[in-house]
């Protein structure tokens, strides 16, 4: 069965650090493309990151640059997510995403076609 599955979520206090984890099961992410999104409650789906199926290209959103950092693991089947400084407005579902013929980082949530659940990051002022 092709699933991602994120972890690492929690509640911090606002300057506070996570390490997201997202980790394939069905399917290897090692020569696809992973993106990180976003869902606040009444706020529209956010993309946070993404990192190419070679590692050498990166994308951070706007509201997050500077203070994530994506990457791969060297050998487990997971592609982390380094959240620093979190600040309230930090507080959202996290959900990655892939795609069995994605390669390059896409514009759109539309292109990934594989989802996880999500994990929940809440910061306290």
């Amino acid at each position: 069965q092709v699933q991602l599955v994120e972890s690492g979520g929690g509640l911090v206090q606002f300057g506070g650090s996570l390490r997201l984890s997202c980790t394939a099961t069905g399917f290897s992410l090692e020569n696809l493309a992973v993106g990180w999104f976003r869902q606040a409650p009444g706020k529209e789906r956010e993309a946070v990151s993404c990192i190419n199926s070679s590692g050498d290209y990166t994308f951070y959103g706007d509201s997050v640059k500077g203070r994530a950092t994506i990457s791969r693991g060297k050998r487990e089947n997971t592609v982390y997510l380094q959240m620093n400084n979190l600040r309230p407005e930090d507080t959202a579902i996290y959900v990655c995403a892939s795609d069995l013929y994605l390669q390059s980082c896409a514009p759109s949530q539309f292109h990934y076609g594989t989802w996880g659940r999500g994990t929940q990051i809440t910061v306290s002022s």
